[in-house]
């Protein structure tokens, strides 16, 4: 029986380890016992130099999600693949259950269909400015441009609200706590 198991692989060698387990099956006669491979990715936005960029980005670099049924030709067969580390779980690979794949499937599918704002800075935060005339200010962010990449910021000033607009979000960071 297929049950989906969770892969440590090389960082950045995702996509070559999911071709090298995919291309070789046919010929190590994996197909029945190797159904699918996934790499977990989302779809995000930035702004760079102006322009609005959406790529996709890995949820978990490092780690592919592969169906198959568990024997150990096909233990092997993976273990042995391009870029393959490990199972989760070592040398007795524990299966995700049925509720943890429903729950991983769904949040992809969701992903899938939308973009994920890299900066998640919203009104009301606290930011700390890292660049231009105002660096070292902190203030509160009172718009929020993700399209253009930019952010306007309150900052005091001489005991004086003083409100900086045109910031890119590269220019602030967020600050936790008080």
């Amino acid at each position: 029986m297929h049950k989906w198991y969770v892969i440590q692989v090389m960082a950045g060698q995702e996509k070559k380890t999911k071709k090298a387990i995919e291309d070789n099956r046919g010929t190590k006669e994996m197909l029945d016992l190797i159904s699918e491979v996934l790499i977990p990715t989302e779809n995000v936005s930035e702004v760079k130099k102006g322009e609005q960029k959406v790529s996709e980005k890995k949820i978990w670099p490092g780690y592919l999600l592969i169906k198959m049924a568990l024997t150990d030709e096909s233990w092997v067969y993976v273990k042995h693949s391009t870029g393959v580390l490990d199972f989760l779980g070592g040398d007795k690979p524990t299966a995700l259950s049925d509720k943890e794949v429903g729950d991983i499937l769904k949040d992809l599918e969701e992903k899938k269909q939308g973009v994920v704002q890299k900066h998640k800075f919203t009104i009301g935060d606290k930011v700390k400015i890292t660049d231009g005339v105002f660096v070292n200010f902190v203030g509160t962010v009172t718009e929020v441009f993700h399209d253009k990449g930019r952010l306007s910021v309150l900052v005091s000033i001489f005991g004086r609200d003083t409100r900086v607009d045109d910031l890119e979000f590269w220019q602030v960071e967020q600050v936790t706590g008080d």
